[in-house]
C-alpha cells in the first residue's frame, strides 16, 4: 500500500477526539468539505485555477486545524488522494487510509479527502 503522506508526516489535527462512529464522521467531513469548496469554486473565476485551488485547499484544511510541515507537502498529499481515487478506491477507503497513516480522526480525515476532491479532482465528487 502506498502512503498518502510520504512527504507530509507532520499531518496533525488539533484538538481531536475519536468518534464513536468513524464512518459517520468520515461522511460528515466529506460532505462538509465538498460543499464548502463547491461554494468557493462557484464564486471564483477560472483564471489561475491551480493557485486558487491550492490556496482554497490550504485555507480549508487550516480552518479545521489540519497542519503539515509545509503548504507544498499538504498540496502533494491532496493530489495523492486524487491519485488513489483515480486508481479506483472509494473516498471512504482513502479517508480510512488517511486515518491509519496520520493521527487524524474520522471527521478530519474525511474533511481532508473531501477538500482534496473539491480542490484537485472534482471529477470524483458525488
Amino acid at each position: 500500500m502506498t502512503s498518502l503522506f510520504t512527504e507530509a508526516p507532520a499531518a496533525v489535527a488539533t484538538p481531536q477526539l475519536r468518534s464513536p462512529s468513524p464512518l459517520r464522521s468520515l461522511l460528515a467531513g466529506l460532505v462538509l468539505a465538498v460543499a464548502l469548496l463547491g461554494l468557493v469554486a462557484a464564486a471564483g473565476p477560472t483564471a489561475h485555477a491551480d493557485a486558487v485551488d491550492s490556496s482554497n485547499f490550504l485555507g480549508a484544511i487550516g480552518s479545521k486545524g489540519i497542519t503539515f510541515a509545509s503548504g507544498q507537502s499538504a498540496v502533494v498529499a491532496g493530489h495523492e488522494v486524487c491519485d488513489e481515487l483515480d486508481q479506483g478506491k472509494q473516498a471512504t477507503d482513502v479517508a480510512n487510509d488517511v486515518m491509519s497513516q496520520t493521527n487524524l480522526d474520522g471527521y478530519h480525515a474525511g474533511f481532508f479527502v473531501g477538500v482534496s476532491i473539491a480542490a484537485f479532482c472534482p471529477r470524483h465528487s458525488q
